[in-house]
């Protein structure tokens, strides 16, 4: 699990990926940063996004003022990041984008994924 960084990206990103694929590690990358996932919590960002930006608009939606996390804010919203960063996957996917031209994207739900029993399912539990 790594960022991507922009809007310079990561020093070690093409040496990271390509390690990963020849050694069959499945990655989950965000991009261009984590707080894209903490954002698809609360809508839904097809843009282009920069760091600060990111971080900015994660703020905005959560009304954090530093790298602190609510989990009760966003619990109850992870189905709907889920979907989410899965549909920014099969747009890029469609259009021939990968890795590092595939932003925005957070590779978040298939870590959630392979860490989760099969079973589990996240269901909307907003009041």
């Amino acid at each position: 699990m790594f960022d991507v960084e922009w809007p310079r990206n990561h020093p070690g990103l093409s040496e990271a990926i390509k390690q990963a694929r020849e050694t069959e590690i499945r990655l989950a990358v965000s991009n261009p940063c984590f707080e894209l996932w903490l954002i698809l919590h609360f809508q839904d960002h097809g843009g282009w996004l920069e760091n600060n930006d990111a971080r900015r608009l994660r703020r905005q939606l959560d009304g954090s003022t530093d790298k602190s996390l609510d989990a009760a804010r966003y619990l109850p919203r992870i189905a709907d990041a889920v979907r989410r960063a899965a549909d920014l996957d099969k747009r890029h996917r469609a259009n021939g984008v990968d890795i590092p031209h595939n932003n925005p994207s957070s590779g978040m739900h298939l870590l959630l994924a392979a860490i989760e029993p099969p079973d589990v399912s996240y269901k909307e539990t907003r009041a």
